[in-house]
């Protein structure tokens, strides 16, 4: 897969992505540039609009909203009051609330300003992403908001193959139930992008029986459970025996993987974020995310070293997710 193929199938959609951080963050600025040129969707921008003009007239063009005075943002504040009041909030902290940018996209997401949200160039996940899980919440009551990474590029090893990675952002130890769930949308959010195929590895440090212990086991329960879903999934496997055939041959020669498995569920937090990591840095691989999964609608956090081009790859995986939510 090309990542030029998602920017396509983004812009048949004309969806409208908010920028939270786009009035202080230069990255954020260039991508945007580049989304509005494209069409790879509709930005809009947070912030104060002259700002903007007097940094560079060719914003006139593009759609800016300044909290502090948008005509709902009275509107915008009672929303938040309402979904939090049970929590303590008060109308009062909700009004000085709703005037942080990433509050306030995340209700313009939530009221139907805007379809999605992508931000996290400049501050921590938990930052970035609070909001959502309070004001937008997840799909059901108690249900798990996990993430995943989309890894694509070229290398001798990867070619044109795209990887799905998870959870390398969200759940620091999940258990065999969460895993199986995490497995369910990352498949989901897989397919969403057009991409066809799911084969689901649950990672662990033995190859079917290589090893024992209780970690082992939680990954072992975890896909036996998720075999019930038809996809083709194997697990418990090492990193080797997942991506390379030769090594599946020789360790686990019965896997219906067959060393080419495409989605990789990570044990826990730990090993998902180094694994991460280490693919994009040692590989010189593109890795986009945390994409989040499990949201009413989609609201999507980046590292904070992403590039240009993953701000842009990110807000054609929004998109995506916002003709998901349509279906």
């Amino acid at each position: 897969m090309k990542i030029k193929d998602l920017y396509k199938k983004a812009r048949a959609l004309n969806k409208t992505i908010v920028f939270p951080e786009a009035s202080f963050s230069d990255r954020t600025l260039e991508a945007v540039k580049y989304i509005h040129k494209k069409k790879i969707a509709k930005p809009l921008l947070i912030g104060d609009e002259s700002a903007f003009i007097i940094r560079d007239k060719t914003f006139l063009k593009y759609d800016i909203i300044n909290p502090k005075t948008f005509s709902d943002t009275e509107h915008l504040a009672k929303v938040l009051y309402n979904k939090r009041k049970e929590k303590g909030l008060t109308l009062e902290e909700a009004k000085r609330l709703v005037l942080d940018p990433y509050y306030f996209a995340t209700l313009l997401v939530e009221e139907g300003y805007a379809d999605g949200m992508v931000a996290g160039v400049e501050v921590s996940t938990a930052r970035a992403i609070k909001p959502a899980l309070q004001i937008i919440k997840a799909k059901k009551k108690g249900a798990l908001v996990s993430s995943c990474f989309l890894v694509y590029g070229k290398n001798d090893f990867l070619g044109d193959k795209v990887l799905m990675l998870s959870d390398a952002g969200l759940i620091p130890n999940p258990t065999a139930e969460n895993l199986v769930q995490i497995a369910e949308d990352t498949v989901k959010t897989y397919t969403s992008l057009g991409l066809e195929n799911p084969k689901v590895a649950f990672l662990s440090y033995s190859t079917k029986g290589s090893a024992e212990g209780e970690s082992i086991e939680k990954v072992r329960t975890a896909a036996t459970k998720f075999k019930k879903s038809g996809i083709v999934c194997d697990g418990e496997l090492q990193l080797d025996s997942a991506l390379v055939p030769k090594v599946a041959q020789h360790k686990c020669s019965d896997s219906p993987i067959e060393g080419d498995a495409n989605i990789l569920i990570y044990p826990n937090l730990d090993a998902g974020n180094i694994g991460y990591k280490s693919i994009q840095y040692f590989g010189g691989l593109n890795a986009v995310g945390p994409i989040l999964q499990g949201l009413k609608k989609p609201v999507n956090d980046l590292s904070r070293g992403a590039s240009v081009e993953d701000i842009i790859a990110m807000t054609a995986i929004t998109a995506l997710q916002c003709e998901k939510e349509d279906l």
